[in-house]
């Protein structure tokens, strides 16, 4: 076990820095010693679960192989921790640090001390030398270490280190409006009077669930700074927004209106315009001269609580169906399906489905470390229960959460568990409001915002009426319908000024919460039938979807609708099909393959007090950044392990859309491919769908496509073929041979589907056993397995004989049992004599038919029979071969060669 230390009381740079490390040191934990600033202490009570942090007492000492130290160079800041160092099993320690005047007492086996503001720079710097990627959450806390250590770059210790860093931190997702709600900077004497006058004299009231603060401060003249002051009273009074005013006499009487707010949609810019003030929407000023600023102050903050929208509320925000468990279910049956699920946490009910408690994988990995597996959860569980109703807003919920350090809330409405409310949620909600606020244009925030009169404009009439039609069906019913997936990512990809013709789109329907049931989908399906009786519809109960089709409709031309029930889904083992259960939209995204396909848009109106808007885009894991960087980025590490087929769908994706698959990704592709998995599982009794339909299909996809040749360019680039059979390579000679099987196959016009030709390539690059062996794990038809197994008499005893023909009739002899497609692929593996001979034989001898037939051998006299074969056949090859060249020539020459048999026919 390796583990990173944090001097007691951690501060932002000591976390950050930890946090950084963590990435570099693969598998290292990180350990609080004790206490925490208390800014920290309300950053880890929202933003814990983000990060791989563990309690001390979970940590077993004689289990630790290396330990590195963060931000301080004494022992004694370690607190019993300092401890560890000297354990006989610790193989290493290393310490990090930015102190460099200071005397080290730790045993460090290795020193890192940098002349740096903070120490998050130095591990920035490493982290970007290596190219790893951090999450916005670890670029956020590394970049508040920054912040902090260095007084937001005006301390004397800052260099220009610090400031690079913390631009690399911003380009890798940092966020600006989390790091100026947890920054610290400091305030001059005259200021630390005005605070404390303002926190004396601040006026508090409570506006659809935010705080709202004024106050009014009088001085002799004016004083500078005020801004750093509005900063920190709101920060400290935990107020959404701000309105502190300054009144000073100068000449005259002067008012300065400092403003600031959290609250998305409200406007302080827009607000102090009509006084000759501006700034941003969240944070402006204004100075007039005026005899009656408390009354100005009235109006201002009576203007802005006009502007406060009605916050979200936990129904918006909450996730449902609830996975529950009995008080007697063990421990190590919870870690299971936390585990299952990815879930962080358990509501516990009784037999009357009440709920009686709630479980954290915290609380079970403790239980575990102790040796209590089979004991019942009832013994770890929280009793002491907060809970909300469906109406709570967003501000009470995030409250509640950092004020009992909650990471989840159970929402009950009349005495029922409807949903739970996670802090992942509220994290998505506040990050979607901060970037609310910073989009760049209105049209980007249009665009993002509400997307339904785009789809309007740019669908068919024909095809839009559709959707409207079953978003009533569903809307009807109480149901949420979204467009999920390909549609909406050609949406946001296609210029506005093109038409955008959709023939395959993809619908989910949310059940919403208690309400949900897992056919809505196939459910409302059925409902379109009716109304559409010319589509056929395809039911799929396993996995809850059902398909609409058109096919050559007058109307509505060629055209696919997939709609499915939310769902989420556990793969058993990889490459296995998934198992599914009906369950939200946003765990029904969590289940896509790529960022870029788990965009929703809304189309149903929102139910009476929802927060969100019809039209709204749903995009929990920034998709849409990943469209505008142009990268295929995989949402869970272990993507590829459960699926192989989306190694397939990456590349597809990536080359068709002319994307690049981001470094962790492909990483990830390099892991599984590594692992051995995939061999494994080919030699146990396993079904693996998909390293055999699905896999199929999904070559189908890449090798019919018109960009087949950079596909597999980048397939073998990524050793991708492996998944087929790990020997198998894209040599020059193989790419050859498929690029001539395709020539060959453009020539010939043959109606056999070329990628599959192309695949049966691939795979003959194998030797014949493993050929038939993959062939028949792909499920291929019964014409390939024929051609690959006749592959090998073609490569060794008919290429013996080809080289020995001299005339063509033997050639077309020897050829002619076998069928075109196969002596294509023979060909395209052949050299260049026996490849001229069967392109010979497949365009021109093959092509060549008897100058007579039947009814002329019969016309000169022979009698129908088994001769008539011989005949023909020699007819044939004297055509071949020049003898003859037309009918006449051809009736003398059977004459002449068959006179005796001709003799005996006319006799009888």
């Amino acid at each position: 076990m390796d583990i990173i230390l944090c001097h007691q009381t951690v501060d932002f740079d000591a976390l950050g820095s930890a946090i950084g490390l963590s990435k570099l040191k693969s598998g290292a934990k990180i350990v609080l010693t004790g206490g925490a600033h208390p800014t920290v202490k309300n950053f880890l009570a929202l933003h814990r679960d983000e990060f791989d942090l563990v309690e001390m007492r979970s940590v077993t000492p004689e289990a630790i192989a290396n330990i590195y130290v963060v931000d301080t160079q004494k022992s004694d800041r370690l607190g019993t921790a300092a401890d560890w160092l000297d354990l006989p099993n610790v193989r290493r320690i290393e310490v990090f640090d930015h102190h460099v005047d200071f005397e080290s007492d730790i045993p460090a086996t290795e020193m890192h001390t940098e002349a740096v503001g903070a120490i998050s720079t130095y591990i920035t710097e490493l982290l970007q030398q290596q190219n790893l990627a951090l999450t916005p959450f670890e670029a956020t806390a590394m970049a508040l270490g920054i912040h902090v250590d260095t007084g937001s770059l005006t301390y004397d210790q800052t260099t220009a280190r610090d400031a690079r860093a913390i631009a690399y931190l911003m380009e890798q997702g940092a966020n600006v409006a989390i790091i100026a709600e947890y920054n610290e900077p400091g305030l001059s004497a005259r200021l630390q009077d005005l605070f404390k006058d303002a926190l004396n004299n601040l006026q508090r009231t409570t506006v659809r669930g935010y705080k709202i603060a004024s106050v009014l401060l009088q001085t002799d003249k004016f004083v500078s700074g005020l801004s750093t002051l509005a900063a920190r009273l709101i920060e400290l009074t935990e107020s959404d927004a701000l309105l502190l005013g300054h009144q000073y006499q100068k000449s005259h009487q002067k008012l300065v209106v400092i403003g600031r707010s959290r609250i998305a949609e409200t406007n302080l810019n827009q607000l102090f315009s009509s006084f000759g003030g501006g700034g941003h929407a969240q944070a402006a000023s204004m100075t007039i001269s005026t005899e009656e600023p408390k009354q100005i102050l009235e109006q201002l903050l009576s203007q802005l609580i006009e502007q406060i929208p009605q916050p979200p509320t936990a129904r918006d925000l909450m996730s449902s169906p609830v996975r529950t468990i009995r008080p007697d279910t063990t421990i190590e049956q919870a870690q299971r399906i936390l585990f299952r699920y990815g879930h962080s946490g358990l509501s516990v009910v009784d037999r009357g489905d009440r709920l009686v408690g709630v479980i954290s994988r915290r609380d079970l990995d403790l239980a575990i470390h102790h040796g209590f597996n089979h004991a019942p959860v009832k013994g770890y569980m929280s009793r002491n229960l907060k809970v909300i109703t469906p109406d709570t807003a967003l501000p009470e919920i995030e409250s509640l959460m950092v004020t009992f350090d909650l990471g989840r809330l159970p929402v009950i409405e009349a005495g029922e568990l409807i949903g739970i409310v996670t802090r992942t949620d509220v994290l998505r909600q506040l990050h979607d409001q901060h970037h609310d606020t910073e989009t760049d244009t209105a049209s980007q925030k249009n665009l993002t915002s509400h997307l339904l009169p785009t789809l309007q404009n740019r669908l068919q009439p024909p095809i839009w009426q559709l959707l409207q039609t079953i978003t009533s069906a569903a809307s009807a019913r109480g149901w949420n319908l979204y467009l999920v997936g390909g549609g909406v990512r050609d949406v946001l990809l296609t210029d506005e000024r093109e038409s955008l013709l959709l023939q395959d789109i993809d619908l989910v329907v949310d059940g919403y919460h208690h309400s949900n049931d897992d056919r809505a989908g196939v459910e409302l399906a059925e409902v379109i039938q009716k109304m559409y009786p010319q589509v056929n519809v395809s039911i799929h109960g396993e996995f809850q979807t059902a398909a609409l089709s058109w096919h050559q409709d007058p109307i509505l031309g060629n055209l696919l609708v997939d709609i499915a029930t939310a769902r989420t889904e556990f793969y058993p083992y990889p490459a296995a099909n998934p198992q599914v259960e009906a369950s939200s939209i946003r765990q029904d995204l969590y289940r896509r393959d790529f960022t870029i396909n788990a965009l929703a848009v809304r189309l149903t109106p929102p139910k009476k007090g929802e927060f969100s808007r019809k039209g709204d885009l749903l995009d929990f894991f920034g998709g849409l950044l990943d469209l505008r960087s142009r990268l295929i980025r995989v949402l869970h590490a272990n993507s590829f392990i459960e699926d192989p087929t989306r190694i397939y769908r990456a590349v597809r994706f990536a080359v068709r859309l002319d994307f690049t698959i981001e470094p962790q990704t492909e990483e990830y592709i390099d892991y599984a491919l590594k692992s051995g998995v995939y061999q494994q599982l080919r030699i146990s009794d396993r079904q693996t769908p998909a390293l055999t339909t699905r896999l199929r299909a999904e070559l189908k996809y890449i090798l019919q496509a018109h960009y087949w040749k950079p596909a597999l360019k980048l397939l073998a680039k990524l050793s991708a073929l492996s998944c087929l059979h790990q020997d198998l390579i894209l040599t020059p000679d193989l790419k050859w041979q498929i690029r001539c099987v395709s020539r060959w196959l453009n020539y010939l016009e043959s109606p056999t589907e070329h990628w599959l030709i192309r695949l049966e390539t691939l795979i003959a690059h194998l030797n014949p056993a493993d050929r038939i062996m993959v062939a028949n794990n792909l499920q291929l038809p019964k014409d390939s397995l024929q051609r690959l197994r006749q592959l090998k008499t073609l490569e060794t005893e008919v290429a013996a004989q080809l080289v020995q023909c001299s005339l063509p009739s033997q050639i077309n002899r020897l050829l002619r049992s076998y069928k075109p497609l196969g002596l294509v692929l023979f060909a395209a593996r052949s050299n260049k004599n026996i490849r001229r001979l069967v392109w010979q034989y497949v365009t021109q001898l093959s092509q060549t038919k008897p100058l007579l037939d039947g009814n002329d051998l019969k016309t000169l006299g022979f009698k129908p029979g088994p001769l008539y074969k011989q005949i023909l056949d020699d007819i044939l090859a004297a055509t071949l071969d020049g003898k003859i060249g037309d009918r006449l020539a051809a009736e003398e020459y059977v004459k002449s060669e068959y006179k005796q048999e001709l003799y005996l026919n006319s006799n009888k």
